[in-house]
């Protein structure tokens, strides 16, 4: 009797850096046959919601992991069984009483696969890394044991083989932090994991104990305790025990999606280490209000308007639209523009790059596909990310004004409120007008009031006269 070969397929290379995902519901079931390509589950990365299609034909035998439940990059996610692996992929069929060996050779590839991913390969989500280079390799036939008594040569590669694990085991580069996704985010903190109390099975440093390491405890000025310093007086248990209770019963109690921790990951990093500073004006925009209307069947959105006069304005004051990385102010040639929007699953930045070579009206089309693309969750994780300058227009909830945080490394956000009619003298004369209110929060550290006041005067000096910039608008 012939066994159907069974497939396995891991979680492949997300891209942008990222190393775990959450499994939000699986598309399939155990006994259902799947094609090529076929979407087998829905997964949320710190950035966007995917589907995974398979790799392999043939018929689902089993599936790893529940809804909610943490996958990282290189572990199992389903089995298929009844059709040969596509080009590239190796089998990982075994058979029963698999030598420690063969472990450490599954061990090798999943570090295999995690130094590609910290390469920055290329080997995303579709095409799973089947190119030469991909890292993931095919397994080495298991050799024979010899018949007779073991000689002197055979001996030596026997030992060769039982303590090749074990040397790999003594000396990971951290013990106590398995995941590199959570490994990444407390190397971008600057938490010392040494010094975090872990809350994990096994005694493992988890995200979230990461996440409250990096809450800033030391006192009024909010600074974060210096790497190597002892934090376990405070550990989350002894200081969530310590809260008072408001006495009434939970109605639900759920964690939080993996976009908002790594959203509240950059929230509290920027709060931490970034000086902002803040500069505000209210805008007459009733000029360009009336003369929205009069350009072309569909005129810009007002968002799209104020996007474009901010990129002019950026070309004169290229610091704000640069970032901080370490001790070092980088610029770029061009803007990379994040846009806030709001989504069912929670704030997110997309991102339009090279802004700056946009017109109003390609702004217009872009910032409409993107906002249409974010809210439906079906954003590549590239399309979030590398934002040197980020636009907020809170107006659109119909209030006035925020106190915007800095999308970290980033060194500003500007943010705009509601259009609202109001009394304004006019040449000694009270009378309506449209006004809005613009806020800038900047990087203290990069420049002064003086600079960013500047900038933000040349966005309101094209807003209240927008006909002054009509060619080149």
């Amino acid at each position: 009797m012939t066994t159907a070969t069974r497939q396995v397929f891991r979680l492949p290379d997300l891209g942008e850096g990222l190393t775990e995902a959450e499994l939000v519901q699986w598309l399939v079931r155990v006994g259902d046959v799947v094609r090529v390509d076929q979407a087998i589950a829905e997964v949320e990365t710190a950035k966007s919601v995917v589907e995974l299609p398979s790799p392999f034909a043939g018929t689902v035998v089993a599936l790893h992991g529940e809804p909610g439940s943490a996958l990282a990059v290189g572990e199992p996610v389903l089995e298929v069984a009844g059709a040969d692996a596509p080009v590239g992929e190796r089998s990982d069929a075994e058979p029963t009483g698999a030598e420690p060996a063969e472990a450490a050779s599954d061990t090798t590839e999943l570090e295999a696969h995690r130094t590609e991913e910290r390469a920055g390969s290329g080997n995303v989500l579709i095409g799973y890394g089947t190119s030469a280079s991909s890292g993931v390799r095919r397994r080495r036939p298991r050799p024979e044991r010899p018949a007779g008594p073991v000689g002197p040569r055979t001996a030596a590669v026997a030992d060769t083989r039982t303590a090749a694990p074990p040397a790999r085991q003594t000396a990971p580069e951290k013990p106590t932090v398995r995941s590199p996704l959570v490994r990444r985010l407390a190397r971008d903190l600057g938490v010392d994991v040494a010094a975090i109390t872990p809350t994990g099975p096994d005694g493992d440093v988890t995200r979230d104990d990461v996440l409250r390491a990096a809450v800033p405890t030391d006192g009024p000025a909010g600074r974060q305790a210096p790497p190597g310093a002892d934090t376990r007086t405070s550990a989350p248990p002894a200081r969530q025990t310590a809260l008072p209770q408001p006495g009434l019963a939970e109605a639900s109690r759920e964690r939080m999606s993996m976009l908002h921790r790594a959203a509240s990951a950059t929230y509290v990093r920027s709060r931490s280490e970034i000086p902002e500073a803040t500069v505000w004006v209210d805008v007459d925009a009733t000029e360009l209000w009336t003369l929205r209307p009069a350009m072309g069947e569909r005129p810009p959105s007002f968002t799209a308007l104020l996007a474009r006069f901010v990129l002019l304005a950026l070309q004169d004051h290229p610091l704000l639209a640069g970032r901080v990385e370490g001790e070092e102010l980088v610029t770029f040639e061009g803007v990379n523009l994040g846009v806030a929007t709001d989504t069912p699953r929670g704030l997110m930045v997309p991102v339009l790059p090279r802004a700056d070579r946009m017109s109003v009206a390609e702004l217009d089309a872009s910032l409409r596909a993107l906002a249409e693309d974010a809210r439906a969750g079906s954003l590549p994780p590239a399309r979030l990310s590398g934002s040197t300058f980020t636009l907020n227009n809170y107006g659109a909830f119909g209030v006035d004004g925020s106190a915007a945080i800095i999308n970290h490394p980033e060194v500003a956000i500007l943010g705009v409120g509601r259009v609202l009619e109001r009394p304004w003298v006019v040449d000694g004369v009270m009378t309506p007008r449209r006004i809005a209110q613009l806020s800038l929060v900047f990087d203290h550290r990069v420049c002064d009031g003086g600079y960013a006041a500047r900038f933000l005067r040349q966005v309101v000096d094209a807003i209240e006269s927008p006909l002054s910039l009509f060619g080149r608008i």
